[in-house]
């Protein structure tokens, strides 16, 4: 497992956890992996997180993963922009998720933030990932 995609590693945690009906999983901690959860949090899409250490002593984020009638409340996690193909967005064109149901999570000049949000701030930026 290549660790040039930090996120992209932990997104793949999170559906790999939920494919297996974990209630949590841990992750290297970062900054830009935090803001990622706070939005998936903030929307509703896990329970939330903390900071942990991990069993080498580093810092790590342990994600409560949400279900509802046992069914992972995250259908769908894409990794849109990678290290290797960056997608920018202007906010005209970031784009909407399943009809607004689901959530792109954009990197913004003011922050990582949902689509919905760098729309109201008036932001485009790099379109890290959807969430449905």
């Amino acid at each position: 497992m290549s660790m040039n995609d930090p996120l992209g590693d932990m997104l793949t945690r999170i559906r790999n956890a939920q494919m297996r009906g974990k209630t949590s999983v841990v992750s290297p901690a970062s900054k830009v992996r935090a803001w990622v959860l706070d939005v998936l949090e903030a929307e509703g899409y896990i329970r939330g997180y903390e900071k942990t250490l991990d069993e080498r002593n580093h810092p790590a984020l342990r994600i409560e993963l949400k279900y509802f009638d046992g069914e992972p409340v995250i259908r769908e996690l894409k990794r849109v922009s990678t290290p290797g193909r960056r997608v920018y967005s202007s906010v005209k064109e970031i784009p909407q998720v399943r009809q607004g149901l689901g959530v792109a999570i954009v990197s913004t000049p003011r922050g990582i933030m949902s689509d919905a949000q760098a729309r109201s701030a008036n932001v485009g930026g790099e379109v890290l990932c959807t969430v449905f």
